[in-house]
């Protein structure tokens, strides 16, 4: 058997997704559509999609990467490798074309968990260099990723995956999350771990289900670190917004004694990348660069919130909370940190959250210029050399780093 890696290394271990990669993830999805969604509908999406593979995709991708002058193009575009452009316009197809039941299969644990062995076997390691491992309780479950197992963690971080609250699951961002471990191992953490809580999507359930699960999960992780002070709580996307409803339902039952048995405290840092603010706003825009859709946003979100209505729901939409002395009791001790992408749909909504409340709460941001939505994960997989594929990542970690030694 190999040696196992040094856990800061498995980033460069892995390297970005090839054109290999994404022929074998493709092995593996197949027959797991064929199983959970039907042949007969898989085929037809598949022949749906022909169209859009082989002449939409190719010209546009050709037209705007080598015949347009660099100051039409768009900022995405200037900045992307082409390996980069191809998956962006393929997901941006996918999330305005695909149904979500199909979707969620791409994300699944049955997927996405071969899919990061064979990636590890492909480079001579049969097994991950940092443990993981479920973690189930009748109420939640998701994945502890810790150093070492036996020692008690000094900082954890308590993660919400993103996906429209109807795709998407921790296994398929546990690579991104065992790199992120190890950045924050190599900032000087003996002993870092990762909660991932894995919520149950829509249809299955709705709101406030996710928002249970949230605080049972956030629950356990301050019995195992007991210590608030050493938890930062975070999410991408819809994660971000189950993690800002979260936090609003600390403040909400600081002042009113309500809760889940006992009041919890407020974690020290909160870090949302790209997050879903509000899950239905008129300053959501869609862009060419992004690969998310408004039409079909503002579906998943309703679907989440189960017939309620968000403007008067702010534990369901968190933007449409406006009560400034609330988002003061729910802010963590050392602050919100915010990163998104200036290209993105909710880029004019995050700043206008940002605008609103950081009077009363201390907000940090990042906007990366001809950024899309949750690049920092993304690049991880899709950027060719170490620093664009890091970067996002290294700087949420050092931010974390500063506000909790």
């Amino acid at each position: 058997m190999a040696r196992g890696p040094e856990s800061h290394d498995l980033m460069l271990l892995l390297g970005p997704v090839s054109y290999l990669d994404c022929l074998v993830y493709c092995v593996f999805l197949a027959p797991q559509l064929i199983w959970h969604v039907g042949f007969f509908e898989t085929v037809w999406c598949v022949l749906q999609a022909l169209p859009f593979f082989s002449v939409k995709l190719p010209v546009g991708l050709m037209r705007e990467r080598y015949f347009l002058p660099p100051e039409n193009q768009s900022l995405f575009v200037q900045k992307a490798s082409s390996f980069e452009d191809f998956v962006i316009r393929c997901v941006r197809y996918a999330f305005e074309h695909v149904p979500a039941k199909i979707g969620r299969v791409f994300f699944s644990k049955e997927v996405a968990l071969p899919f990061m062995q064979f990636r590890l076997l492909r480079h001579g390691y049969f097994r991950c260099p940092v443990p993981w491992r479920e973690h189930r309780e009748e109420s939640f479950h998701g994945i502890w990723l810790i150093k070492n197992p036996e020692e008690k963690p000094d900082f954890v971080l308590f993660y919400a995956h993103g996906g429209g609250f109807s795709m998407g699951s921790s296994y398929f961002y546990l690579e991104f999350l065992l790199t992120w471990l190890s950045e924050l191992e190599a900032l000087g953490y003996s002993n870092p771990a990762i909660f991932a809580l894995e919520y149950t999507l829509v249809p299955d359930a709705a709101f406030p289900t996710q928002l249970n699960e949230a605080v049972r999960g956030y629950e356990h992780v301050l019995k195992v670190v007991q210590d608030p002070s050493l938890v930062c709580v975070s999410g991408d996307s819809a994660g971000a917004t189950l993690i800002l409803s979260l936090l609003l339902h600390l403040g909400s039952q600081e002042a009113n004694g309500i809760g889940y048995g006992r009041q919890l405290p407020v974690p020290a840092l909160a870090v949302l990348i790209s997050p879903w603010v509000t899950l239905v706003s008129t300053r959501h825009r869609n862009t060419v660069s992004d690969y998310l859709d408004v039409k079909q946003l503002h579906q998943y979100g309703m679907q989440f919130a189960g017939g309620k209505m968000p403007e008067k729901e702010p534990l369901v939409s968190p933007g449409c909370c406006k009560d400034m002395s609330l988002w003061k009791r729910s802010s963590p001790s050392k602050g919100i940190y915010i990163t998104y992408g200036t290209e993105e749909v909710f880029a004019s909504e995050i700043e206008d959250f940002i605008g609103t409340v950081q009077e009363t709460v201390v907000v940090k941001s990042e906007a990366a210029v001809g950024g899309i939505h949750a690049w920092p994960v993304a690049s991880l997989f899709l950027s060719s050399n170490v620093n664009e594929r890091l970067g996002g990542l290294r700087t949420i970690s050092k931010e974390i780093r500063q506000c909790i030694p």
